[in-house]
């Protein structure tokens, strides 16, 4: 499982494990705050955003070669992108200078170690990824041709699911065409999901974007093979035509290379 749904709400897997672990964190801090020692509260509720920002600098600060052409990217956090290992070094000193009490700092890092334990406890139940092959089927082209996803076969493919009344799909098109030109060692599909030819022909024309691949999914084929709920919904197939991983939800540019770099490894 990748995300879960509820009703019409789709959570990605990795923010639905990072909720459930700053709520485990914030329980239990809360909990020693009225057992132990009241400052444990306030702790915890300053040390939440001390650690966001640094991850989210963390991640910046590895990928800064991506962030440096687009600074203004680093506030866009809808795409995801920070490193834990920031952050939980930050929260980690932070909490090492606030307290200096041998006591308080015990307590206070068995409440991030346990945060931590839930938050991985969670991320490996909602990070499985059933390798799923390809759909044998073939999908109309914007021209009327039909397309099978095996022509694709030898190099990894990058699926994207989208639409385009879908407010995050229409955002990171841009970037994706962009990456799907720059990369030659990935093949890039755009299958549209439900919409007619015209259009998904108009779109492309008013956003004045030229891509290569665009396929017309429109009985949903896709989203019921790979049982997805809601758009955008990134798929990374190796070159044998197998899923390897799954984004829901808005992707960054640093995530795209990842998935890419991830089906080409195995």
């Amino acid at each position: 499982m990748t995300a879960l749904t509820l009703g019409p709400l789709v959570f990605a897997g990795d923010r639905l494990a990072a909720i459930i672990g700053f709520v485990a964190f914030l329980a239990v801090a809360a909990i020693l705050s009225r057992r132990v020692d009241d400052r444990l509260g306030n702790w915890s509720l300053a040390i939440v955003p001390i650690g966001l920002v640094a991850a989210r600098l963390g991640h910046v600060a590895l990928h800064w070669e991506t962030f440096a052409p687009e600074p203004l990217r680093i506030f866009s956090i809808r795409e995801g992108g920070f490193s834990l290992w920031a952050g939980l070094a930050a929260a980690l000193l932070t909490t090492l200078y606030v307290f200096r009490d041998v006591r308080l700092r015990a307590w206070s890092i068995g409440a991030l170690a346990g945060a931590f334990v839930v938050w991985n406890t969670a991320w490996q139940l909602v990070a499985t990824t059933t390798a799923l092959a390809a759909p044998a089927e073939s999908f109309a082209m914007l021209d009327g041709a039909e397309q099978p996803l095996s022509d694709f076969a030898g190099k990894p493919v990058v699926i994207n699911l989208w639409a385009t009344w879908c407010p995050p799909c229409r955002r990171e098109m841009p970037m994706m065409a962009t990456m799907a030109a720059e990369r030659d060692d990935a093949v890039f599909v755009f299958a549209n999901q439900g919409e007619s030819a015209h259009a998904v022909s108009q779109f492309m024309a008013d956003a004045a974007l030229s891509i290569n691949h665009v396929l017309l999914d429109q009985g949903f084929a896709l989203a019921r093979h790979y049982s997805v709920a809601g758009y955008p919904a990134t798929l990374f197939l190796d070159a044998s035509g197998t899923l390897r991983s799954l984004h829901f939800g808005e992707i960054s540019r640093e995530a795209l290379a990842a998935g890419i770099d991830s089906a080409k490894a195995n």
